[in-house]
């Protein structure tokens, strides 16, 4: 395996010693990639919460207004695995906590039974809600790209390289659980 030469200058690397997660110029660039990532779902967070109680006297979280908007995707039921997957959760009872507020909220209706299945529907006023939603998005967030030369463009490949960095979590965390468990046996 090749040793990867240190091209850094004495004070760049002073400013990577700082931060454990950076050893080496492809750590500091995922790194800096993840902390960017992780305050953009925090503002992306803050953002949905604010726009939905903008539009309804209500009181959500980002993942519950996300959920309240892939519910009305290609506007058919879904189920509760369906979310999950669409989502890309396994937290099945913050989710069922999350859809149980959104129901007494009057946004989505709940459909069927354990036995027969249950799919979950956006009620009229959530199909209000959400369209009135995405009106303040198209004047606040859709208005401020529009602004920024070039960055339609790049927004499909931000998208592309998320999807793909998403695949490469999922498989590491798998590895890191294979590890975990083999980790506790010795």
């Amino acid at each position: 395996m090749k040793k990867e030469t240190n091209t850094a200058t004495p004070s760049e690397d002073a400013d990577r010693r700082g931060w454990h997660l950076a050893r080496n110029e492809l750590e500091e660039d995922v790194a800096g990639l993840e902390y960017a990532l992780m305050r953009g779902f925090e503002a992306f967070g803050r953002w949905q919460g604010e726009c939905l109680a903008s539009v309804m006297d209500i009181s959500a979280s980002g993942p519950e207004n996300a959920m309240l908007h892939i519910i009305r995707m290609h506007d058919r039921p879904k189920t509760i695995k369906e979310l999950a997957r669409l989502t890309n959760r396994d937290d099945i009872p913050n989710m069922q906590y999350s859809l149980r507020k959104l129901v007494a909220a009057g946004l989505v209706s709940r459909h069927g039974s354990g036995r027969s299945g249950v799919t979950y529907t956006v009620t009229e006023q959530g199909r209000q809600v959400t369209d009135r939603y995405a009106d303040v998005r198209a004047t606040l967030f859709i208005k401020a790209i529009q602004s920024i030369p070039e960055l339609r463009n790049r927004l499909k490949d931000a998208a592309a390289t998320i999807d793909l960095l998403t695949g490469i979590y999922e498989q590491a965390a798998r590895h890191a659980a294979t590890q975990r468990h083999f980790n506790q046996s010795s």
